[in-house]
């Protein structure tokens, strides 16, 4: 009895061992932002930069069960660092443990030399600072989320708005009250309608007191929109002390995370939450299986060529509030008159139209004889769907009806970043802080798409015609139809069937096909030259001029007169420390090696610190002399990768917009 016993043991652990790998593989922390002090920074390897390092080694090795909050010291005086962090109360132990061990990573390379930051995820937050934070309530910086895509019937129901009121209500005094299971943690579910469910959560840092922890939260909640029309199926306010969110799908686990203990009859104690966890993982693992056999089924029906419409729906089964139907399209563009044509894109035309609820939108209708076909048209989709950041330009919804294809789009009143830079009477529209905005904006956005998104997003297309500008100038990075998706580790891709703008592409991808991420780092190099200097790149591989802008830029570098190549427009108007750097990065970006070109985070770091140092950079590509132009065919070509990870990618399209 006893040895059969021991099996059985081993049998459990050995199953509860797999889910649990299979949890931690198959979840990912989703990183939301990071804030970095700018009035306090350090000097690398300085005490308090030594200080900071152990605060963060601490708070990474201290997660451990049933330890979902944590706070440390390292330090005295003005060198000493305080640090804490937090994980959601209801996320298993394995998630809690990669969401800070990805904190304590990304904080020192986004803050490099900050003697303060918050990073957001929406497992954790953690923080540290020069200066006494344990037991605070403060509200400053935030963060907002927002998920503008939904139903415009329920959103503008009374009922959908009287559900949010409710749960927002109860939220901060449960929490408040540690009635959530988890100290300073509360969930609450309300029904919006008869089919739709609205989830709530708010938590606060377990230090607070219960009053402070209740103010946070209100503070938090007034973000959020209780009467019509607010727009939103959902809303995340992250303050350092506490956050708020809510969905209409459940984004929480419902079971408790109490640190009770129960007792087996071996002796051992099991907390209760690890009970709950396994249901989870079981319930999990099963949900994994049978979005497995689903997908099997639908790249079956593929493969039988069925409808290209019954296909995307199977493929967005949970996005029916994204779908428009063509007579709305058609009513918002005044049947797509010419009076509505806002310009062309790479596929097609785009028009400006007006929703009955007065929104403003931007609808790409692509030609029917294009090269973009379902393939391409579905991969903008999944990629701009899943997209959310205010540099990128944010989508409403799609059509897929008969033979129309139909993106619709935020409308940004601006137009592109072209229509500015290389006009001669709008050039004078855009001063040097704007352009300096605009460059760290589209920074900011690349660095997303690369980096903080789950998947690495390669853009491929990156030029100032796909540059969006709103009022205000704020740059939104668009046009996602060439963009490949790969795994976070791969390196580098391979295709025959070279895509993009010639001048923007990178040696490497337009003599050999390989892109990377290194590949919109070039393009991004050469249109901050453009946006200094007002000028277009004339590079072309039909082209022996040696008079192109990256040409021009280099010697005016290395002749040491990098303002030579400045707009005249802006005269005086600019700031030479910041007119000097942007043309360093620049011609850091344009390095024939891609090796040699920085990341996009190292990018943004180089932007947003004044006294950090950046390399001598080294003669860039003019790999257009004295070579043969590629031969691009539009014939469909085969595609490799190198790596360790799985293809991600979709088909691409074909070459267009040759200057």
């Amino acid at each position: 009895m006893i040895t059969i016993l021991v099996k059985k043991n081993l049998i459990v652990q050995f199953f509860l061992r797999t889910l649990i790998l299979s949890i931690t593989e198959t979840s990912a922390s989703v990183f939301n932002n990071v804030t970095c002090t700018t009035n306090q920074t350090f000097t690398p390897n300085s005490t308090f930069h030594k200080n900071l390092n152990t605060v963060l080694f601490s708070l990474s090795s201290n997660v451990t069960n049933d330890v979902r909050f944590f706070n440390t010291t390292s330090g005295n005086d003005s060198n000493k660092v305080y640090g804490l962090y937090m994980c959601r109360g209801d996320v298993p132990f394995a998630l809690c443990r990669e969401c800070i061990g990805f904190a304590t990573q990304k904080i020192p390379s986004s803050c490099p030399s900050s003697k303060e930051a918050v990073i957001w995820y929406n497992e954790c937050l953690l923080r540290y600072s020069y200066r006494f934070i344990f037991m605070k309530m403060e509200t400053w910086p935030r963060y907002k989320i927002e998920i503008p895509m939904g139903d415009p019937v329920l959103l503008q129901s009374k009922r959908f708005y009287s559900a949010l009121r409710s749960v927002l209500n109860v939220l901060p005094k449960e929490a408040a009250l540690s009635l959530g299971g988890f100290n300073k943690y509360a969930v609450k579910q309300e029904n919006a309608s008869a089919s739709v469910t609205l989830y709530g959560l708010a938590q606060c840092t377990p230090d607070l007191s219960a009053g402070d922890c209740r103010r946070c939260i209100e503070v938090a909640v007034v973000e959020f929109p209780k009467d019509c029309c607010g727009g939103s199926i959902g809303e995340t306010v992250f303050f350092p002390s506490c956050f708020v969110r809510f969905e209409t799908y459940p984004f929480y686990q419902h079971s408790e995370t109490s640190a009770a203990a129960t007792t087996t009859k071996g002796g051992r104690n099991i907390p209760t939450n690890v009970v709950a966890i396994i249901v989870v993982l079981v319930v999990i693992l099963a949900v994994i299986l049978s979005t497995g056999c689903c997908l099997l089924l639908i790249k079956a029906k593929k493969r039988r060529r069925a409808s290209h419409r019954e296909n995307f729906v199977l493929e967005f089964k949970n996005s029916e509030s994204l779908e428009f139907d063509f007579a709305t399209i058609e009513i918002a563009t005044n049947m797509f008159s010419e009076d509505s044509k806002i310009g062309r894109g790479g596929y097609g035309q785009v028009y400006k139209g007006t929703l009955p609820s007065g929104q403003e939108i931007a609808v790409k209708r692509l030609s029917k004889t294009s090269g973009q076909g379902a393939e391409e048209f579905k991969n903008e989709v999944m990629l701009i769907a899943k997209l959310q950041h205010r540099n990128l330009v944010r989508l409403i919804g799609f059509c897929l009806e008969d033979q129309e294809k139909i993106l619709v789009y935020e409308y940004v009143p601006n137009k592109s970043l072209d229509h500015f830079l290389f006009d001669s009477r709008k050039q004078k529209q855009l001063t040097w802080p704007e352009r300096y905005n605009i460059i760290k904006g589209i920074a900011r956005g690349i660095l997303y798409l690369h980096e903080d998104s789950r998947l690495k997003i390669i853009h491929r297309d990156i030029k100032p015609s796909n540059v969006l500008l709103d009022n205000n100038m704020n740059p939104k990075i668009s046009d996602f139809g060439m963009a490949r998706m790969v795994a976070i580790e791969q390196v580098q891709g391979h295709t025959n069937r070279v895509v993009g703008t010639y001048g923007y592409m990178s040696p490497e991808y337009a003599m050999h096909g390989q892109f990377s991420e290194k590949s919109d780092v070039f393009s991004f190099g050469v249109m901050v030259l453009e946006i200094i200097s007002g000028k277009k790149n004339s590079c072309s591989f039909e082209s022996r001029r040696i008079d192109d802008l990256l040409s021009h830029a280099w010697n005016q570098w290395k002749d040491e007169s990098p303002f030579q190549m400045l707009d005249p427009i802006m005269q005086e108007s600019y700031s030479p420390n910041e007119v000097e750097k942007c043309v360093q990065i620049g011609l850091l970006c344009v390095q024939e090696n891609p090796d040699d070109r920085p990341t996009m985070g190292t990018v943004v770091s180089y932007l947003n610190n004044v006294s950090i140092e950046m390399p001598f950079p080294m003669e860039p590509a003019f790999f257009m002399h004295g070579r043969t132009r590629r031969n691009s065919g539009h014939s469909a070509g085969h595609e490799s990768y190198s790596g360790h990870s799985t293809n991600y990618s979709l088909s691409s399209s074909s070459l267009q917009n040759l200057p």
